[in-house]
């Protein structure tokens, strides 16, 4: 993981939620809200596989649990949110960052490689967001932030069945941060253009030179880009900031 940026934020005593929360993305925003004082709820399908994570933020003199969820599964979602509320009594932060790819061009696409993604992707986003606002409600006080992607607002060749997913969070967190504005509720969005990656470093170096030529900023973005922004739209700070989508590109959809 790269330094720490810079950007703080006093989190102490809040609980937080990340899915898929093991690796990339999703392990920098736990490791970011941990070491700013919040207790992490670590979430992937493997908790073993969160181990990392925690020992990070534990590294830090945070708090973390690693918890085992299949976000794609109902019944576990919510089990997962009954668990928040009867251990934990309240829930201020949930980071949707769980999510897979299956690309391939749409002649080619077959019925589960759609309704793999749009589980998911889009319908554990709907399924986390309706048990965290059941206990955001009754608190009046929550932050929400859907991690969507470049891919939702300008397409990709081969990703029509991610494109749809991201683009469909958009929708989702621009139509919900107006039910729950007026209860001290923010639901916003982050959508990471390309970011350093086991994925993005296979592609090899010719490849990533050129994806560079198409980012004004001329690097690839890395996931403490992407976890800084996160931190700010779950702080305090960021009380009158709803409904909106945070793009983290380096300029190029700019």
């Amino acid at each position: 993981m790269s330094t720490q940026l810079e950007l703080s934020a006093n989190l102490t005593g809040q609980i937080a939620l990340v899915t898929g929360a093991s690796q990339g993305l999703g392990q920098a925003v736990a490791v970011r809200l941990g070491q700013n004082g919040a207790k992490v709820l670590c979430v992937a399908r493997n908790a073993d596989k969160l181990a990392e994570t925690v020992a990070q933020i534990q590294a830090a003199n945070g708090e973390a649990v690693a918890i085992a969820c299949d976000v794609t599964d109902r019944q576990s979602i919510e089990k997962l949110f009954d668990l928040v509320e009867t251990d934990y009594k309240r829930l201020d932060i949930l980071v949707n960052n769980a999510g897979i790819t299956r690309d391939t061009l749409l002649p080619r696409m077959t019925d589960s490689q759609w309704d793999e993604i749009i589980a998911a992707n889009l319908t554990s986003c709907f399924l986390c967001c309706r048990g965290a606002t059941r206990i955001m409600m009754g608190q009046r006080y929550g932050r929400i932030i859907n991690m969507s992607s470049v891919s939702g607002l300008i397409g990709n060749p081969g990703q029509t069945n991610y494109s749809a997913t991201k683009a469909g969070m958009i929708g989702f967190t621009r139509s919900l941060s107006k039910e729950l504005a007026k209860r001290k509720i923010t639901v916003n969005a982050v959508a990471p253009g390309f970011i350093e990656s086991d994925m993005t470093k296979a592609l090899g170096e010719a490849v990533t030179d050129e994806v560079k030529k198409r980012i004004p900023a001329n690097r690839l973005g890395t996931a403490d880009d992407v976890a800084a922004c996160v931190l700010f739209l779950a702080s305090k700070a960021a009380s009158y900031v709803t409904g909106q989508v945070l793009t983290v590109d380096g300029g190029m959809t700019g």
